[in-house]
């Protein structure tokens, strides 16, 4: 994708949540209101500075937004329930597939991330919940866990993930390798027109 094509790309998201029946989920037919946008991984910092400028322009055209980043959100979790230092002491003595798990059971999605986010969005009374760094969330965070749990927690409003990958509106493939269960709830963001 060239740079081009990820501006033309950012430009329909931000022309898209603009319409007001994307605010007001007008056209899901009582769908859950959740959306993804793809890209490939190799262009992670320059959808970095996409999502920085879309949330800048949307926030200047008065739209209520909050950006959540996976992986900040996840070191946020971990520091407030064991520390980092801790959780970086377990990583040298244990295997990889421990502490894998060690980094999961600290996050714990049902008990603290899917009830964090479910915080932030209540505190911001946003109109529009962004996601992104799910790639470098992987492997403690699954992205169809997140959305899967969200369901229940965050549905008033629409919600995009960012996702580095791919989604065939049946399952999300990410880095383009990676098959992650099916999902099937979301649609894509991308080929959306109002």
């Amino acid at each position: 994708m060239t740079p081009e094509d990820l501006h033309k790309k950012f430009d329909h998201i931000y022309n898209v949540i603009l319409n007001p029946s994307f605010l007001k989920m007008d056209t899901l037919g009582g769908e859950i209101p959740f959306w993804i946008s793809t890209y490939h991984p190799t262009r992670e910092i320059a959808v970095q500075d996409e999502i920085s400028n879309l949330t800048k322009k949307l926030q200047n055209e008065g739209i209520r937004l909050h950006l959540i980043n996976l992986f900040s959100l996840s070191l946020e979790i971990i520091e407030e329930n064991i520390g980092l230092e801790k959780i970086f002491a377990v990583e040298k003595r244990k295997s990889k597939e421990r502490f894998k798990k060690a980094l999961e059971s600290s996050i714990n999605i049902h008990e603290r991330l899917i009830p964090a986010i479910r915080q932030q969005v209540k505190e911001k009374d946003p109109q529009l919940l962004m996601i992104h760094g799910v790639g470098s969330a992987f492997p403690f965070i699954r992205s169809h866990n997140v959305l899967n749990n969200l369901q229940s927690a965050v549905k008033e409003i629409p919600t995009i993930m960012f996702f580095p990958g791919e989604y065939t509106g049946r399952s999300l493939e990410l880095f383009g390798l990676l098959k992650d269960d099916n999902y099937y709830r979301a649609f894509n963001l991308d080929n959306f027109r109002i």
